[in-house]
């Protein structure tokens, strides 16, 4: 999935300002070179005018700083090094993390979406990409998982 699409998606589910979006993404690097002038641009659609092409660096501080905000740092290990390049599995997997999602609640958010997962295909996306029984979370799968989280934190469920 387009890692706009994603900062998209996020940011109308927690209905997050532009000032919000750059204080999550510093969380995981309070030196990150990110202003509040660059959101806008980095939520325009792919082809619009004026549209910034959001890298997975960026992307991967905001998830980073999305574990931190809702989970809070754990000031007894070192920082996590911040992942150069960023999969659908590892945005399935850091939102898993972020707001503490057990299997039954991912199981219920991909549900709400109309998109139910079986439990071999779900934890199939949880496994490491060399392990035999790991297979690669398409963009249908994240969209359906965004989409399901969107309908639980909009509606308050």
């Amino acid at each position: 999935m387009i890692n706009n699409d994603v900062m998209r998606s996020i940011r109308y589910m927690l209905d997050l300002s532009d000032a919000k979006v750059v204080e999550i993404t510093r969380l995981a690097d309070p030196d990150f070179p990110l202003d509040k002038a660059d959101i806008p641009a980095l939520l325009k659609k792919d082809g619009e005018a004026g549209a910034l092409v959001c890298s997975d660096r960026i992307l991967a501080h905001f998830l980073d700083g999305l574990v931190v905000h809702f989970r809070g740092r754990d000031e007894s290990l070192p920082p996590r090094p911040v992942e150069s390049r960023i999969t659908n599995n590892l945005v399935l997997k850091k939102l898993r993390v972020a707001f503490q999602l057990k299997d039954v609640d991912m199981h219920e958010t991909f549900e709400a979406a109309g998109f139910p997962l079986t439990k071999p295909e779900l934890t199939a996306l949880f496994r490491q990409p060399g392990h035999k029984h790991y297979r690669p979370c398409g963009d249908q799968i994240l969209r359906n998982f965004l989409k399901g989280l969107t309908l639980r934190f909009r509606t308050g469920e």
